[in-house]
């Protein structure tokens, strides 16, 4: 059985107003103020801090480059975890993937999850001239052997030899290992058959992207199902959710910075359900919002939270959509974390 963890999603892109989309109040990317609010988080007690790692993303296709402030934030926080969100298998060599994170739970005093994926914009792949695999299965088959080769390295005591289908090393070296023993935790993400059979077989963590409770738990059970046709014990891997959150003291506050994102970047399209709740005819917020977010006040945000703690989530890694302002970030931790701490 896992504690109740809360993460920090941090937005290191923008992406104005509009879809609603992981980084709605955001207006433009400002790397001191992204950097700033990711130790504010850790100073604050959020579990876990989390970048995203993509190479154009957001307005002005700006983002930081996840791996570099995954580890100038762990020199500048206490702390919290560190970990990518679905890190891209393609965009760094499989081995040295294994030597950079070594050195980085090294470095963080053993902070590190590796949650590592096959990578899903092709765009970003081809634009920088990366390899890529198609289909998804294929890119799964890849990132399998990393896992194979990078558990590898973290553990033997000498030179690796490894030689498989997509990868040869010949007396590599990962010297310092990680500090966390036998190995930092491994995490993967997403519902794929081939990605649950890799999370039965090698993950100590697994990840879904915003869904909600009845799909959660959907997922759930096939994840049971992959962890008891290898003999694994489902409960000995840690259930997480990717979701967005917009929390304020009350649904006219909430109204209000709803208002404030969609101005930043009009949607072309109305949503009636938007402009019912927005001019107060109804306290539902629109079904588009809702199965990604939670939303309300510190006691709706609470009861939504309960609904997927009690089918076995134990991570919650959020966006804050009112990022990078703060005042969400501060109410969620002062009046909703403590009931699970």
């Amino acid at each position: 059985m896992y504690d109740i963890q809360f993460g920090f999603c941090v937005p290191i892109f923008a992406m104005p107003g509009g879809g609603l989309f992981r980084t709605p109040a955001y207006e433009r990317l400002d790397p001191k103020t992204t950097f700033d609010l990711a130790v504010t988080a850790d100073r604050l007690g959020y579990d876990s801090l989390w970048v995203a790692d993509h190479l154009f993303l957001g307005h002005d296709d700006a983002i930081l480059e996840g791996w570099t402030t995954l580890a100038a934030l762990a020199g500048a926080t206490q702390r919290a975890k560190l970990g990518m969100i679905h890190m891209a298998h393609f965009l760094r060599h499989a081995s040295m993937t294994a030597k950079m994170t070594a050195t980085l739970d090294q470095l963080s005093g053993g902070r590190l999850i590796h949650f590592v994926d096959g990578g899903n914009r092709a765009e970003e792949f081809t634009s920088y001239g990366l390899p890529w695999a198609e289909p998804v299965e294929a890119r799964i088959e890849q990132l399998v052997e990393e896992l194979e080769l990078t558990l590898a390295l973290w553990t033997a005591p000498g030179p690796v030899d490894y030689s498989g289908r997509f990868h040869q090393l010949r007396g590599a070296r990962c010297t310092p290992r990680p500090v966390q023993q036998p190995h930092p935790p491994i995490w993967l993400g997403e519902p794929n058959p081939a990605m649950l059979d890799a999370v039965a077989r090698y993950a100590q963590g697994w990840n879904s992207v915003p869904v909600t409770v009845a799909d959660m738990r959907v997922r759930l059970q096939a994840l049971q199902v992959a962890c008891d046709k290898v003999g694994r014990r489902y409960d000995e891997i840690e259930k997480s959710l990717e979701v967005q959150i917009l929390i304020a003291p009350d649904l006219d506050g909430v109204r209000a910075r709803l208002r404030a994102m969609l101005a930043l970047n009009p949607p072309a399209t109305t949503d009636p359900q938007m402009t019912a709740f927005l001019s107060g005819a109804t306290e539902t917020p629109p079904d588009a919002l809702a199965r990604m977010t939670l939303i309300g006040d510190a006691a709706q945000v609470t009861a939504q939270l309960q609904g997927y703690i009690d089918i076995g989530v134990s991570h919650f890694m959020l966006w804050f959509l009112d990022a990078p302002g703060e005042a969400g970030l501060r109410q969620f931790i002062d009046e909703v974390a403590p009931r699970w701490r």
